[in-house]
């Protein structure tokens, strides 16, 4: 019984760390957001083409890493405590895989997301992202 009392709290403590990291991170990467990132149909790519093939290599491995620690803690925290839904999907924002700008075309186009992520950036003195109406929204 002092084991689940023991591993509870430790529960409560990892959760209340990821909370609060988050909520420190969400700043950072929304005003990280190329301005017209949504204003087309076609990927911007952070990495320059200029970096050597080998870094390249290992930033996109230890990303896709990163993001993939992140998508199974988000998805054992969907049945313990913590933030399940917010930890998976920014597992998915960091991780490369087919269908992302796709997926991440449709969310920011969501009735109350844009508004906020722009309200958030005009906050912190960035322009707001513009979104084409012309865009065809992804189904």
């Amino acid at each position: 019984m002092v084991f689940l009392e023991e591993y509870g709290v430790w529960l409560v403590v990892a959760s209340s760390i990821s909370l609060i990291i988050g909520l420190l991170l969400l700043p950072f990467f929304l005003t990280r957001i190329p301005v017209d990132y949504f204003s087309h149909n076609h990927r911007h790519y952070l990495l320059e083409n200029s970096r050597h093939p080998l870094i390249r290599l290992l930033i996109t491995g230890l990303k896709n890493l990163l993001g993939m620690v992140f998508v199974v803690a988000g998805f054992l925290m969907l049945f313990l405590p913590g933030q399940g839904l917010v930890t998976l999907l920014v597992g998915l924002i960091i991780m490369n895989y087919p269908g992302k700008f796709a997926l991440e075309n449709w969310l920011i186009r969501r009735t109350f997301v844009l508004p906020a992520v722009n309200w958030l950036r005009v906050k912190y003195d960035h322009p707001p992202l513009l979104v084409s109406p012309g865009n065809k929204k992804p189904s």
